[in-house]
């Protein structure tokens, strides 16, 4: 059987073999209650990789997630004695109109992705910064229980952070394989001069990819504010790298085309895998990021379709 045929299933076979190694290592890791909160726990940077998918998938990168997740949570933080639930609607038109940015600067004004999402991303980091008056910011316990409570509740022993990135999974799900906009984005990322060639409007799906990116970085940023009470231009650092394996790991590759949420889905567990086993071994916090990158690289060049790259610089 050839690598290319095996190909397609290496994140569910890794994902399985990762699963056995830690279990036998601690027997502990596979009890219920451990496996419901560890995946509670991995819900913001899924999502965070959710959005990030849909960049991917059409050949991009988004490099602002992590610092949209930032500014929300702050933005979270300052609007809700004033807005109340409507905080949410700020967050998410705030992550949705700099993610569509990012795109416009991408497509209009033939910026790479990495280079426009960076920017945008620093454009965030100082809105929070200006925002938090560079300090930590915290929620009132009360207002958020009563506005955003039932984001980190639980019921019938799951909890609530579980249902919502299953919805979110469906949602996702759902604009990738059953709308116009989706087949749309396939066909970009498989081959943009054919789309162009097909007639398909390149510009505008390309936008909305990052503006569902930068959508859905401000979910997670606002899941982030209500698990933390409170915000900080910083709170989400550390897990843009996590989120970019999630993707990568999960088999949809720089080059775009394949994959997708479902993919995600299957990276992301392998990533909060990746993470417990990192504290069953003991491996020292500041070696983490250096495993993830030696992740990053293997899965890069596990899934990238090098049909499409003739040069690599």
């Amino acid at each position: 059987m050839s690598f290319e045929r095996i190909k397609p299933h290496l994140p569910w076979i890794t994902l399985l073999a990762l699963v056995a190694i830690v279990g036998i290592a601690d027997a502990n890791f596979l009890r219920p209650a451990n496996l419901i909160a560890m995946a509670a726990d991995i819900v913001p940077l899924f999502i965070m990789a959710l959005g990030m998918t849909f960049a991917i998938y059409i050949g991009g990168i988004d490099l602002s997630a992590q610092s949209v997740a930032n500014m929300t949570t702050v933005v979270a933080t300052v609007t809700l004695p004033l807005f109340g639930v409507g905080a949410a609607l700020v967050c998410i038109l705030s992550g949705f109109v700099l993610g569509a940015v990012s795109g416009y600067v991408t497509t209009k004004l033939l910026v790479p992705s990495f280079i426009s999402t960076l920017a945008i991303g620093g454009v965030a980091f100082s809105a929070a910064q200006y925002l938090s008056g560079q300090r930590a910011l915290f929620m009132d316990a009360e207002l958020r229980d009563a506005t955003f409570g039932w984001m980190t509740g639980s019921s019938f022993g799951i909890p609530h952070e579980i249902f919502i990135g299953a919805f979110l999974v469906l949602v996702t799900w759902f604009l990738q394989t059953r709308t116009t906009f989706g087949r749309a984005l396939k066909a970009v990322g498989a081959g943009e001069p054919a789309a162009v060639a097909a007639g398909l409007d390149v510009a505008k799906i390309k936008i909305m990819a990052f503006a569902v990116s930068g959508l859905l970085a401000a979910v997670a940023g606002l899941l982030f504010s209500v698990k933390l009470s409170g915000g900080s231009p910083t709170l989400a650092n550390g897990f843009l790298l996590p989120a970019i394996v999630a993707v990568l790991v999960g088999g949809t590759p720089l080059t775009g085309g394949v994959g997708g949420v479902i993919n995600t889905l299957i990276g992301t567990l392998i990533v909060a895998v990746i993470r417990s086993s990192m504290l069953y071994f003991e491996v020292d916090a500041t070696k983490q990021q250096m495993v993830f990158g030696l992740v990053l690289i293997a899965a890069i060049a596990l899934t990238i379709d090098r049909t499409k790259l003739r040069i690599v610089k």
